[in-house]
């Protein structure tokens, strides 16, 4: 069984990553380690920066190899945005529905056919030391931006994210068929695969 910490408070993400990864990976998270209570500003013009420094940061605190995810939301009709922040869009410690509040305001004279987005996720694996190039793996799960919110399961914009292929948002996908098509399932596959 592969080891690794994982450079996130979020729990939500911790889970997901959990579930993804399945029983041949034992991940920690940050509290589990001893070190909920590093800080890590996310300061990077990109998702690589931003997972690379959260892995730099939590090897140097624990010396074990380390998982770092850097995801976001990239809408079309904005120009990216929100991007690398996607989780404070709306400010600093906005909650979820706030954060969809703005969008969906930003969006609102967006018509239908220009409302295209993608949710990206890149992971960042230090294995041995930070000196050894850090490997990334990139997963990316494309849709649209509903005008209103459907479905009580996930977080984030899981209820404004529509996926055609299932002709539902992510939120009403549930998590177990969430995490078979989700950006996050295509990063952590591949980086499950390297190994």
């Amino acid at each position: 069984m592969k080891k690794y910490v994982l450079a996130s408070k979020n729990k939500h993400k911790a889970d997901e990553i959990k579930e993804i990864l399945g029983e041949n990976f034992e991940i920690q998270t940050m509290d589990e380690a001893g070190i909920g209570n590093l800080e890590i500003i996310e300061d990077g013009s990109t998702f690589e920066e931003n997972a690379e420094k959260k892995a730099i940061e939590v090897f140097k605190a624990t010396g074990l190899p380390t998982i770092a995810d850097d995801s976001g939301l990239c809408v079309d009709a904005l120009s990216g945005k929100p991007g690398i922040f996607t989780a404070r869009f709306a400010g600093e410690n906005a909650t979820d529905d706030e954060n969809i509040d703005k969008l969906l305001l930003e969006m609102s004279e967006v018509n239908e056919e220009n409302r295209t987005a993608k949710f990206v996720c890149v992971i960042a694996v230090i294995d041995k030391n930070i000196s050894e190039n850090t490997q990334f793996f990139r997963g990316e799960c494309n849709g649209y931006i509903t005008k209103k919110r459907a479905g009580t399961s996930g977080f984030g914009y899981d209820p404004i994210f529509y996926y055609p292929e299932k002709q539902c948002t992510l939120s009403e996908l549930g998590s177990n068929e969430k995490n078979k098509i989700s950006h996050r399932y295509k990063a952590l596959k591949k980086f499950a695969e390297s190994i």
